[in-house]
């Protein structure tokens, strides 16, 4: 029986139907009273119940039949006689696939802290929490691939590991061969990288951005969506070691091009969860609801989650001047108060999520895109504006997160970027194929980055990025 043909939970809800014989397959949630069954399969957010017919089967079975074993489950669907549910299964037949070991089980049918699921992160699939945000990433990542599809960009896989620093960060993971117990070294007692796997120093790259520019500058519009790495030392709730990145690179566009594709990006995506996880969306906005209430007001999100999203959808992004925003803040009473934890006090400061955020959520009452930050804050690879201050970059702002997109044009003068790289410390020669696009057709080009995890963040309301990743890594923290 349990290689038969089985049919998924979330297919027979979706149905509808009843007075049909399926088998369904499924871990169990709960077993009350030696006869129900809360039977889930990870389709769907809803579990379904299976009412056991206790005559039929022998009690060595039910004695089997526990929380977090895996059964299979063969019955008619009938119209639910309790509350909660439209539909169940009365049971002729149930097979213990796999047992569960009560004893040693982590997950028990109670409500488990976010931070003991991180421990348990090989199971904490199975809660309602991590199925829904899990099934919400999948289709995240899926509209995301769409919209850039139906819009004919073609998906690029940039490299993992690279020669370069594309953010000029140097805080990279270094990739290698040489045998750490006995490196070797040159004359002049550095490590000779030309004994190492590449023959050059290597890392595990920040960004697909300077690879994706070379890709646009042929065929006009790519995208890249993959792994990225940052071996910074940090322990914040909204920091990893490891987690995927979406670039867009557009040939032949400027600052407003990008700032129009970013926009319609983000209405789509999540429009799309919208329309596509309601289910999900519905459970993750109660459990905030409860959790808030345990907030002081202060610390409480500015507004329910599908409100949120759809704040997000429904409204222009206000889009202003960085040299604007700073009047703005400077003038606020949070600032004049000195409520903010980072005041603001000069042109040239680096805005924090606080800014940010009040912009979004108090002064304008709608998402912001900020334009046109200090030159001395930013990449060396974004367009210098006339005023030689100033770089045509673009961060978008979302309520409660902050910045979600950062973006520019970038700088496709060979002489302008020539000078940035110098007055950044760049070695040209390390990026000479990035300055060769420069020389041969070079073109102006934009494009912008999307954490997939901060975005995955945004759209479930978590508090933590570790709760929107399978197996998040960080500081002292490789497990699973």
């Amino acid at each position: 029986m349990t290689m038969e043909k089985h049919t998924p939970i979330a297919d027979i809800l979706k149905k509808e139907e009843t007075d049909y014989k399926v088998c369904v397959k499924g871990w169990v949630r709960s077993f009350r009273n030696n006869q129900f069954i809360a039977l889930s399969d990870g389709t769907c957010q809803a579990s379904l119940q299976v009412v056991v017919d206790r005559d039929n089967i022998d009690e060595s079975i039910l004695k089997r039949i526990k929380v977090g074993a895996a059964i299979a489950a063969i019955g008619t669907v009938i119209p639910s006689q309790g509350s909660g549910q439209k539909l169940e299964i009365a049971a002729d037949d149930v097979i213990v696939v796999g047992d569960c070991d009560l004893d040693t089980y982590p997950l028990q049918a109670k409500r488990h802290g976010l931070e003991f699921l991180r421990e348990n992160a090989h199971l904490r699939f199975r809660t309602n929490t991590f199925g829904a945000i899990f099934r919400i990433r999948h289709h995240v990542a899926y509209a995301i691939h769409k919209f850039f599809n139906d819009r004919g960009y073609f998906y690029l896989h940039s490299p993992i590991i690279t020669g370069s620093d594309a953010e000029g960060a140097g805080e990279m993971f270094h990739v290698t061969t040489l045998d750490l117990n006995d490196i070797p070294k040159t004359e002049d007692g550095k490590i000779d990288y030309k004994q190492d796997f590449f023959d050059k120093e290597t890392n595990l790259t920040v960004s697909g951005q300077l690879e994706a520019e070379l890709g646009a500058c042929a065929l006009s519009k790519v995208y890249t969506f993959g792994p990225t790495f940052r071996a910074e030392n940090s322990n914040t709730s909204r920091h990893l070691a490891e987690f995927w990145m979406i670039e867009p690179e557009i040939a032949f566009a400027d600052l407003d091009d990008n700032m129009d594709v970013a926009e319609a990006m983000l209405k789509y995506v999540v429009q799309y969860i919208l329309d596509h996880c309601s289910e999900e969306l519905a459970f993750l906005q109660k459990r905030l609801e409860d959790e808030e209430k345990q907030k002081p007001q202060a610390q409480r999100s500015p507004m329910p989650l599908i409100e949120k999203l759809k704040f997000c959808v429904e409204n222009e992004f206000e889009r202003i001047t960085y040299t604007e925003a700073i009047q703005i803040l400077k003038n606020s009473k949070p600032n004049k108060k000195k409520k903010f934890d980072y005041v603001i006090e000069d042109w040239g400061a680096d805005l924090q999520s606080e800014h940010e955020r009040y912009l979004v959520e108090k002064h304008f009452k709608k998402p912001v895109i900020l334009t046109d930050y200090p030159k001395d804050i930013k990449a060396f690879y974004m367009r210098m504006n006339e005023d030689e201050k100033t770089v045509r970059a673009m961060d978008i702002l979302f309520p409660g997160i902050g910045e979600i997109v950062g973006g520019s044009q970038r700088e496709e003068r060979l002489d302008h970027l020539l000078k940035r790289m110098e007055e950044m410390n760049i070695p040209a020669e390390e990026l000479q194929w990035y300055l060769d696009l420069r020389k041969y057709g070079s073109c102006p080009h934009s494009g912008f980055g999307l954490g997939f995890a901060r975005l995955v963040l945004f759209i479930t309301g978590m508090g933590n990025i570790r709760d929107v990743v399978p197996f998040p890594r960080t500081p002292g923290n490789a497990e699973f």
